[in-house]
C-alpha cells in the first residue's frame, strides 16, 4: 500500500516548487514519481508537425513533468497540513483492512 494514491491533496517539500500544493493526477509506481497538478512545470521544444486539419502546430510548450514521491507529503483534509502517514488495521465484517492515518491528528484518509 503506498502513501500518496491517486486525488490526493500534496505539498512538494523540496524543489524548486517546495510549498506548493497540488492534487496528484497519476503515480508512476514502477520509477517512485508523481505526476501533480500546477507543480514542476517544464519548457519542451516540440517540432513542427501537421495534425489533420493541415495547421502546424510547434514551438516551447510548458508541460508538467513527474516529481519524485519523496519530495512530497500529503495533506491532512481535517488539519489542512502536510503529515506523515501511518496504517491502521480494523476489523469489520470478519474482514481485516488497512487505512492510512494521519500522524498529527489520528484523522483517516
Amino acid at each position: 500500500m503506498r502513501r500518496i494514491r491517486k486525488d490526493d491533496q500534496v505539498m512538494v517539500i523540496a524543489g524548486k516548487d517546495r510549498g506548493k500544493t497540488g492534487r496528484v493526477v497519476k503515480v508512476f509506481t514502477d520509477r517512485d514519481r508523481v505526476l501533480v497538478e500546477g507543480v514542476n512545470y517544464v519548457k519542451k521544444h516540440q517540432r513542427m508537425q501537421q495534425n489533420s486539419r493541415g495547421a502546424q502546430e510547434g514551438g516551447i510548450i510548458e508541460t508538467e513533468a513527474p516529481v519524485h514521491i519523496s519530495n512530497i507529503m500529503p495533506v491532512c483534509p481535517s488539519c489542512g497540513e502536510a503529515v506523515r502517514v501511518g496504517y491502521t488495521l480494523t476489523d469489520a465484517d470478519h474482514r481485516r483492512t488497512k487505512a492510512r492515518v494521519c500522524r498529527k491528528c489520528d484523522a483517516t484518509f
